[in-house]
């Protein structure tokens, strides 16, 4: 059964005196392709809150006070990446503010190619999610991508962390994806820079030592300051290298307010710099200069 919905209260804008804040998790696709993701989330995940397509999610932020987007997409099969990358790099052209990442299936005949046409485009890095695609981190397929990363200096976001999870998805992301195969990874590739979502949920305790140990990794906080999950929030993950984290929301595909992570976070009172660091600072670093 879905999840339920939050009930909760949204604010009108960000709070006044804020850093500049990056939402560096926002999902943005062609409409049929966010229509057919909201119905695997109704069914299987959780209530969609907002159902916003593109141009609306893009001024919803914006007006509310985010100072710029990460915007993030995914293939579920071969063929599919050119069309959203296309996409995507439209978007960002038209609006300076929005940050387009581009996309790739792992395996696809000409991935290499298509990352190239994809950033000469102007997309600022690879959006890649384990669950959807159904593969390991570690999988052979996944060099060629990590290589194109380090070559373009492009960061790669991938969805490695074994939560937020469904058995509906078509793989067992509990057999495909652990901290032990995202270090491999971070060895075998030291030039790539890597972004886990969901601060690596569920393993909390073991990326906290992947970030003490490998100065190619970064965290996005994407829903796991919210307490909707039943799962404690995990403070010290973001204490121990606080200029490796980025905030991140999963907009629009949420079940709850689209501030009720920020709110979180500053009830943490992580102190100023902190906050500016995890509000904006760090993902302007990360994909600032791509």
């Amino acid at each position: 059964m879905p999840l339920p919905a939050l009930d909760d209260e949204e604010g009108p804008r960000l709070p006044e005196g804020l850093p500049p804040v990056v939402d560096a998790h926002v999902h943005l696709f062609p409409d049929p392709v966010f229509e057919a993701v909201w119905r695997w989330f109704e069914q299987y995940g959780w209530p969609i809150r907002y159902k916003l397509h593109t141009p609306r999610v893009v001024s919803f932020l914006l007006s509310r006070g985010v100072s710029r987007v990460v915007a993030l997409h995914y293939a579920h099969k071969p063929g599919m990446a050119r069309f959203l990358n296309t996409y995507v790099a439209e978007v960002a052209r038209a609006e300076p503010r929005v940050w387009g990442l581009a996309t790739v299936l792992p395996g696809e005949e000409g991935a290499a190619e298509i990352l190239a046409e994809a950033f000469e485009a102007g997309l600022k890095g690879v959006k890649l999610h384990c669950h959807v695609q159904c593969f390991a981190p570690d999988a052979p397929e996944l060099h060629e991508v990590y290589a194109a990363c380090a070559r373009a200096g492009r960061p790669l976001v991938m969805h490695a962390g074994r939560e937020p999870a469904s058995p509906h998805y078509k793989c067992d992301v509990h057999a495909l994806c652990s901290a032990e195969r995202v270090e491999r990874v971070l060895k075998d590739h030291p030039g790539l820079k890597l972004c886990v979502p969901h601060l690596g949920a569920d393993e909390f305790g073991a990326y906290e030592r992947l970030l003490e140990r490998h100065d190619n990794l970064w965290l996005d906080t994407t829903m796991m300051l919210s307490g909707y999950f039943p799962m404690p929030l995990p403070r010290r993950l973001l204490e121990v290298r606080p200029e490796r984290i980025l905030y991140g929301t999963d907009f629009p595909n949420l079940p709850y307010a689209w501030d009720r992570e920020v709110k979180q976070l500053l009830a943490l009172k992580l102190g100023d710099e902190v906050e500016a660091g995890i509000l904006g600072r760090n993902a302007l670093q990360l994909f600032g200069g791509c």
